[in-house]
């Protein structure tokens, strides 16, 4: 809303001291994130203490892990406060005619309500399983089709494969060859040449790009159909994938709300990168037109995760539940669709795919050998991973480590290899 009551004033020629600051992504990025973090402090303190008024407490099931039991009655659904301290930094800093806008929010509030539903089974229905898998499942391959269909129709999703160089200019005493075409706002250019395009970024190739029609076993017509096909297929897989690691990995204070930020840190750069047309043309990566929108609403989401974490680092006041972590994971991967950067994500999101991953493998291999032994066993001594290192004089296949290590020094643990990630994700931008 400030973006274009500035615009208004500049378009109107009221002319005062910091009217064109708006035009700056930059600026609007800093000022989104100080604002969630704001939001996120003053306003999640009371929150909190309406939810403990209302005894929204969370039900801990007894696993047998150091520090458990402490954890009952701790407020839960704070997720209600990472969405609001992202959604009214947005609604002031972005551009509300962008259409990444619109799919983001659509994002947050879908799987938002979703993790809403779930959490009010639990506390207010005392269902400690919640919605079913089933359910939920249903509701996110819902999203996914839309963004799906969005990604596919939409004609403002546009990406330039190709771009023309016809001069030269000096920056900061470096001799740059770019388009000579105008530049708008905060280095945004009118382009032409922009088409729909099924391609998507990977590393370890010389061009940086994969087009899923690749995949398409048609040509022709059929090709065509059959290549959108696939990418909409992918696309719903990333987003339910994304959004359920991240619920998994929400066990541990601050653990998803800090791996989250890291997380979205990346895909800010990676926004910021992506719609610049000097940037994206250095390092060679597809020119998104209108992703520094997408970079303004993931500093929106790491400031709200940092406010949250002031409630939520060990020992956690308030707790996300699946409010706050499934809308985390949607965010994350429709983001990451949206910048064509999904095949990143398991690189990027190494932490949540191993936490999915020791689940799948847990099940899998309990069922396996129940069916063979009549007993069930275990790979780890309890799942999701990050609960293996709380465990101690469990039998499992994995003992290691033999003694329970504490929470925090566990969350610290994940939150670097959570950087260490983001930091090889960037890198493989460079390697070819």
């Amino acid at each position: 809303m400030l973006y274009h009551l500035f615009e208004y004033f500049k378009n109107a020629g009221i002319d005062f001291p910091g009217v064109g600051l708006m035009n700056y992504l930059s600026v609007r990025a800093m000022l989104a994130s100080v604002t969630a973090m704001l939001i996120a402090y003053f306003v999640g303190g009371k929150i909190i203490g309406i939810l403990q008024k209302m005894q929204i407490g969370e039900t801990i099931r007894d696993l047998g892990l150091e520090g458990q039991i402490q954890k009952k009655g701790t407020p839960t659904m704070g997720g209600v406060i990472i969405i609001l301290s992202i959604v009214v930094p947005v609604l002031l800093f972005c551009n509300l005619t962008s259409v990444y806008v619109h799919l983001l929010l659509l994002t947050t509030l879908w799987c938002g309500a979703i993790g809403f539903r779930d959490d009010y089974i639990k506390v207010f229905k005392k269902n400690k399983e919640g919605m079913s898998e089933g359910h939920k499942l249903i509701y996110q391959l819902g999203l996914g089709l839309l963004i799906g269909l969005a990604v596919c129709f939409n004609d403002n999703i546009v990406v330039r494969e190709k771009v023309a160089v016809s001069e030269n200019i000096v920056t900061k005493g470096e001799t740059l060859t770019v388009d000579s075409e105008r530049l708008i706002e905060d280095n945004q250019w009118e382009t032409k040449d922009m088409v729909k395009s099924t391609k998507t970024t990977i590393p370890f190739v010389k061009s940086h790009e994969l087009d899923y029609k690749v995949f398409s076993p048609f040509n022709g017509a059929m090709g065509w159909y059959c290549k959108w096909a696939i990418y909409v297929l992918m696309i719903v897989i990333v987003i339910m994938a994304c959004s359920n690691g991240t619920n998994l990995t929400d066990g541990l204070d601050g653990l998803a709300a800090g791996t989250s930020a890291i997380v979205g840190i990346v895909i800010g750069i990676l926004a910021w990168l992506s719609g610049n047309l000097l940037n994206s043309g250095y390092l060679n990566i597809m020119y998104i037109p209108g992703t520094g929108e997408v970079a303004i609403f993931m500093s929106a989401f790491v400031g709200a995760l940092l406010g949250f974490l002031w409630y939520n680092a060990y020992p956690a006041q308030v707790f996300m539940g699946d409010t706050g972590s499934l809308t985390l994971g949607g965010i994350i991967g429709v983001s990451a669709i949206l910048i064509r950067k999904e095949l990143l994500l398991p690189i990027l999101c190494g932490v949540f795919l191993v936490e999915s991953l020791s689940v799948i493998m847990q099940r899998l291999y309990f069922k396996a050998t129940k069916k063979k032994y009549g007993e069930g066993r275990r790979i780890f001594k309890c799942t999701p991973l990050h609960h293996h290192f709380q465990k101690e004089g469990m039998p499992a296949l994995i003992q290691s480590p033999k003694r329970a290590i504490p929470e925090p020094k566990i969350v610290a643990r994940f939150w670097f290899i959570g950087i260490i990630l983001a930091v090889a994700t960037l890198a493989l931008l460079k390697i070819r």
